[in-house]
């Protein structure tokens, strides 16, 4: 029994008694009514204000003679001041922040973003009923400092990849003041520009407009920095002592006062703000704080925030985004965004565009792509940071011994033949059925894929939970996941790209979505050779992978048949979307039957023993063999497979997961995002 219900039932128990007693000595029933405040059992590190009869937020009644206990709602249970600091302002202005929350009574922690990993723990605060007030600084050249890129990175990928879900963190209310240089104009305060604006993407809730700091002193509104901190803070604790006493917006004016001031009685006029930005009607304030993000306006303008959009309006927004379409395509010329274009003509003969166009660029940037040249792209699979911190990989480490976190995933043709309806990219990559695009040469494709991928690891360097010694493994990649987006094999330099990667003693794991029979025939040796085989009948794969080439089904059979010729590991890696394509398994026996893979994710067994995994260190030897003897001397996927571990097979005690990684289980697991 806690501190409190021990109380309770004394006091309960105690007038109960005393009642008794004094109907039956004198005949009357003597009310007594005992005042005490009451609080919550104290959570650990809070401190006490030495009264031990001292408890907030319990009103007490009596009724016939009992005094009834009744909580009242908290409406703010602490608060937690991230910040991002390179000279050690913002961590000071951290630490003052925090010791004016403790005078208010109110449970503060004040948190390094270098020492604080969001992926695991930002999602707790949707339910916290903490305040989330995040300081930030920003570089010269627009940059987040050292100790919080990690979680920049981190929040901008999940606030642009559709995964995660728009209401991902709904519930977490938050504060933002940002610290920069007006000198800097082209990237003044966007760090806690960029971090309010992801946060409202993702449904968290503004409990007052952002705040920006200036340490140009003939530019700042206040003075200085300094200044500017204390104006803004002063009007953080004025709204944070509004919202312990309920109130979800400071009063207007425009109502009878008082109106506004209880929860759930608020006037029309001073209705919540529907994501929680608070509106202020003095000029200071106005001159002070910034408006909602662009993210927020733009979406104001096409139809509302979060919104439900009426069929009867859906006409003039879908009008909106064309006549916008229009407007980048005149812009921009021919877009490039299909190999098919009719008006592929304005290009004066003999000259290619680029693949990616510049609003290209800026969707597939947003998601967290780092491209390379004109058609080329990496990217960092939730895997690797999942085996950076020793909490296991993907299927492919348990199937086939890969080191997750030295895979590198990209492609080199960011173009697809198909639209497939479970496309996880999104289906904003370009399609077509040929190259006609600039090509960019292989060797700066590798070696910018692999500076891209290095830099992305770096990022993890001091983050909480990464293991040093994988982390200084992940600077070399081993493992190349040709996978990422679009159709690999398309690229015309494919098989010399595999080749430079081999040279790097990179494995190859390239996935190709069989309508390029030729090229699949023509490709040189691959570490293995995967076939996405999405459907069995002609019907359902016209259905399902919505290719660009009538002659689709001919082109699947035939690269199966190619595949089939293959003396490298192959792969079928079959994808069953339920009520469309699960009831034609007689069919998918067959596909089987013709391109003879070695694998259905997962097939190999070699004396009573599954022989899954590869000897990688044998397989590049191997391949330099293979050069060295002008292609003539071949070997085949029994010739560098490695038989499986007993914890990667089936009805293990380990279930497929590493004994040497320590599985983490998410406290709200909401969705999977999964990667490769």
């Amino acid at each position: 029994m806690d501190t409190w219900n021990f109380y309770t039932c004394l006091v309960s128990l105690w007038l109960h008694r005393l009642y008794i007693y004094s109907a039956v000595a004198f005949g009357i029933s003597i009310w007594i009514v005992i005042q005490f405040t009451t609080t919550k059992t104290k959570k650990k590190g809070e401190k006490s204000n030495g009264n031990p009869a001292s408890f907030e937020g319990i009103e007490d009644k009596v009724v016939n003679g009992y005094a009834t206990l009744q909580a009242k709602e908290v409406y703010v249970a602490g608060v937690k001041i991230f910040y991002g600091s390179q000279t050690g302002t913002a961590k000071r202005f951290a630490k003052g922040l925090a010791e004016a929350v403790i005078s208010l009574n109110l449970p503060v922690e004040v948190i390094s973003m270098g020492d604080y990993d969001p992926d695991d723990c930002l999602s707790e605060e949707t339910t916290s009923r903490n305040i989330c007030v995040f300081l930030v600084a920003t570089y010269t050249d627009g940059q987040p400092t050292e100790s919080a890129a990690w979680f920049c990175k981190w929040l901008e990928e999940a606030a642009n990849d559709f995964r995660f879900g728009k209401t991902y963190l709904k519930g977490l209310r938050y504060a933002v003041f940002g610290l920069g240089n007006s000198v800097y104009v082209d990237h003044y305060n966007t760090v806690g520009r960029n971090i309010d604006r992801w946060l409202w993407m993702l449904s968290a809730s503004r409990i007052m407009t952002r705040a920006e700091g200036d340490c140009n002193v003939a530019q700042s509104k206040h003075g200085s920095i300094e200044a500017d901190f204390e104006a803004w803070k002063a009007k953080f604790l004025s709204r944070l002592q509004a919202l312990c006493r309920g109130e979800k917006k400071p009063c207007s004016g425009k109502c009878k006062k008082g109106k506004c001031k209880s929860p759930g009685k608020q006037s029309k006029d001073c209705s919540d703000h529907e994501h929680g930005a608070s509106e202020y009607e003095n000029t200071e304030a106005e001159e002070l704080f910034e408006t909602s993000s662009d993210e927020e306006a733009d979406g104001e303008e096409a139809g509302g925030t979060n919104s439900v959009i009426d069929v009867e309006d859906l006409g003039s927004i879908m009008s909106h985004m064309k006549k916008a379409k229009r407007e980048r395509e005149l812009e921009e010329g021919d877009t490039g965004t299909s190999l098919t274009h009719k008006n592929a003509g304005r290009k004066e003969e003999g000259e290619k565009r680029e693949m990616i166009t510049p609003a290209l660029r800026e969707a597939l940037t947003k998601q967290g792509y780092k491209l390379i040249g004109s058609h080329s792209g990496v990217k960092l699979c939730r895997w690797t940071k999942s085996m950076l911190r020793g909490r296991g990989g993907c299927y492919k480490h348990t199937f086939y011994g890969i080191e997750s976190h030295r895979c590198m995933e990209a492609t080199p043709s960011l173009a697809c033949a198909n639209k497939c309806v479970f496309c996880w990219r999104h289906h904003t990559n370009p399609v077509g059925t040929e190259w006609r695009w600039k090509m960019d040469q292989p060797e700066m494709i590798l070696q910018e894929a692999i500076e891209n991928h290095q830099n992305m690891i770096k990022q993890f360097k001091g983050v909480s939970g990464v293991k040093a010694d994988r982390f200084e493994e992940a600077m070399t990649a081993k493992h190349c996941a040709l996978s990422l987006v679009g159709e690999p094999i398309m690229y015309p330099e494919i098989n010399q790209f595999v080749k430079l990667l081999h040279q790097h003693s990179i494995s190859s794991f390239l996935v190709t979505n069989a309508q390029f029979p030729d090229e699949i025939r023509n490709l040189g040796p691959v570490t293995q050779l995967y076939v996405s085989v999405d459907a069995s009948t002609k019907e359902s794969l016209k259905r399902i992978d919505r290719p660009l080439f009538k002659d689709f089904w001919q082109r699947f059979l035939d690269s199966l048949k190619a595949l089939s010729e293959k003396q490298q590991r192959t792969v079928y890696r079959l994808t069953l979307v339920k009520a469309w394509n699960v009831d034609e398994l007689k069919a998918y026996a067959d596909l089987i039957s013709l391109g003879k893979p070695d694998f259905i994710e997962v097939k190999f067994k070699i004396n009573g023993e599954w022989w899954t995994w590869i000897d990688y260190d044998r397989f590049q030897e191997l391949v330099r063999e293979h050069e060295r003897s002008s292609r003539s001397k071949t070997f085949t996927a029994a010739d560098y497979a490695a038989r499986t571990p007993c914890w990667a097979l089936f009805g293990s005690r380990e279930r497929g997961f590493d004994p040497l990684d320590v599985r983490y289980q998410r406290k709200n697991k909401a969705r999977d995002i999964s990667g490769c």
